[in-house]
């Protein structure tokens, strides 16, 4: 259990990094814009690396 946990805790290291990232270079609300988004399409089971079938980003 010790070894999912070091792992967890480095993804969300990783992740708030990326979101550090975002915020600098455009604000806070992009941020969290970006991160409902992906949080959206892991609960509907989309792909991050595939365009969406109907071309559109909703």
């Amino acid at each position: 259990m010790k070894d999912e946990q070091t792992s967890k805790d480095a993804f969300f290291v990783r992740v708030g990094a990326i979101a550090d990232e975002m915020i600098a270079a455009h604000g806070k609300d992009f941020a969290m814009g970006v991160l409902v988004l992906a949080a959206r399409w892991i609960a509907e089971g989309k792909s991050f690396t595939e365009p969406p079938d109907d071309g559109a980003m909703s």
